[in-house]
C-alpha cells in the first residue's frame, strides 16, 4: 500500500455553483494543490523546474465522481505519485471529512505530467540529473508505507 500525502480542504462559497455543490473544476485545482505542496514539502520547487527551461504539464487526466462535496464541508485530497521514465503519475483520491459524511469517498483520478522543454515545446526524454534524482527521491518516498 504506499504511503498518500494529505492536503486538507474546507468548500468555501467560492468553490460551489448555486446549489451549494462544489463545481468540477476545484477538484482538479484542489489536486494542483496538493502536488505543488507535496512537491515542496521534499524540497522540488515547481519553479528549479521552469528555471532550468521545463515545464510540467498535466497530459492525461482521469477523474471520477463519487459523492459531492458541498458548502461548509472539510474534505481531504489523499495524492500519491510514482514515475515511469520522465512520466510523473499521480494517484488522487478527494474524501469527505466531515462529521455527516466522514471517509466518505468522493472523487478519484489519475493525472500524469511529463517534463517538456520549455525551448523547443517538445517532451524531454531525459532530464538534467539533479532534477531527475528529486523526482526519483519522491517516487521511493510514496514506496514506503
Amino acid at each position: 500500500m504506499p504511503y498518500w500525502f494529505d492536503y486538507p480542504i474546507r468548500v468555501q462559497p467560492h468553490h460551489t455553483d448555486y446549489s451549494g455543490v462544489v463545481w468540477h473544476g476545484n477538484y482538479i485545482q484542489w489536486m494542483e494543490s496538493l502536488r505543488v505542496n507535496c512537491l515542496r514539502q521534499f524540497g522540488v520547487r515547481f519553479e528549479a523546474f521552469v528555471d532550468a527551461g521545463y515545464d510540467l504539464p498535466v497530459v492525461d487526466l482521469q477523474l471520477r465522481y463519487h459523492h459531492p462535496l458541498r458548502l461548509g464541508m472539510a474534505g481531504i485530497v489523499k495524492g500519491h505519485a510514482t514515475t515511469q521514465g520522465v512520466r510523473i503519475l499521480w494517484t488522487y483520491e478527494i474524501r469527505a471529512n466531515d462529521p455527516d459524511d466522514v471517509d466518505q469517498l468522493c472523487v478519484t483520478s489519475q493525472i500524469t505530467i511529463v517534463p517538456v522543454e520549455i525551448a523547443r515545446r517538445k517532451i524531454a526524454r531525459r532530464l538534467p540529473d539533479e532534477l531527475q534524482q528529486q523526482l526519483d527521491a519522491i517516487s521511493e518516498y510514496f514506496k514506503s508505507p
